[in-house]
């Protein structure tokens, strides 16, 4: 029952973003579902609503003002619009969980992060259990699961114990590791932007990178959104690019919710 009435909320949320709605910004308008679908021949082998990340080598992340949030100092639930580089909107979500995950487990806190497209069908879902971020804990360690469509695995992401650098590997569906994920020493990146660097598996080389935007002091202070950057390379599975966004979401939570950099 209380699955049902979350769904309930989410769908409602979802209404807020779709075509027609009131109050959406110029720069904000979503891109129209064919516009990326038609570059891509083999469009119909993917999986459905992933054909827009086919030719995406650029993924923009950008957490909605919550101005109770902001007034108040409260967790409410986080919404987001995930862009393409031209700043249209690809998808929207919404993140799922209970006003004590958010208040008093915040940042490890558990969720589910809903990830639909402009017609406001959920194509990505991701999923996020309540574990341990410490290196003092190694057995227990963050693990993040994304499905696409929901209720089919597309990855994982792991955390891996390192007791200097925030580390993380990529597995797909069969848990087979595909990348590696390497932050910097320090991730308060006051004044810039902090990355952390998308690696093949042997780390001797770079592929593409995930950034934390500095938006500016009164943003950092008085508002709590988020800007994040992917780059990949343009022909990434898509599953891995849909995983990949599930990486960004657990590198905001675990490492700028609560700094003057975060969220």
């Amino acid at each position: 029952m209380a699955s049902q009435e979350s769904q309930q909320q989410t769908t409602a949320i979802f209404k807020d973003y779709l075509p027609g709605s009131s109050g959406l910004p110029e720069q904000d308008k979503p891109v129209e579902p064919s516009s990326l679908w038609k570059q891509t021949s083999h469009a119909h082998n993917l999986p459905p609503g992933l054909e827009y990340l086919n030719q995406l080598d650029r993924i923009i992340i950008h957490q909605q003002v919550e101005l109770l949030e902001a007034i108040l100092g409260t967790e409410t639930c986080s919404k987001y619009e995930i862009k393409n580089h031209l700043g249209q909107r690809v998808y929207f979500a919404v993140e799922e969980n209970g006003c004590f995950d958010r208040n008093l487990c915040s940042p490890i806190r558990s969720f589910t992060i809903r990830i639909a497209d402009n017609s406001g069908q959920e194509v990505i879902t991701v999923n996020r259990p309540l574990r341990c971020s410490s290196c003092w804990f190694p057995c227990f360690l963050q693990e993040l699961e994304v499905q696409s469509p929901p209720g089919t695995i597309a990855g994982y992401v792991v955390q891996n114990w390192d007791p200097f650098l925030p580390k993380f590997t990529i597995q797909n569906e069969s848990k087979e590791d595909v990348l590696k994920i390497i932050g910097p020493y320090a991730t308060c990146g006051c004044f810039e932007d902090v990355e952390f660097e998308v690696k093949v598996l042997n780390e001797m080389s770079t592929i593409g990178k995930i950034s934390k935007y500095w938006s500016g002091f009164v943003n950092n202070v008085f508002t709590n959104t988020a800007n994040f950057g992917i780059q990949v390379p343009v022909d990434l599975d898509v599953k891995i690019k849909a995983v990949m966004i599930g990486a960004c979401f657990l590198i905001d939570l675990m490492f700028f919710e609560n700094s003057l950099d975060g969220l």
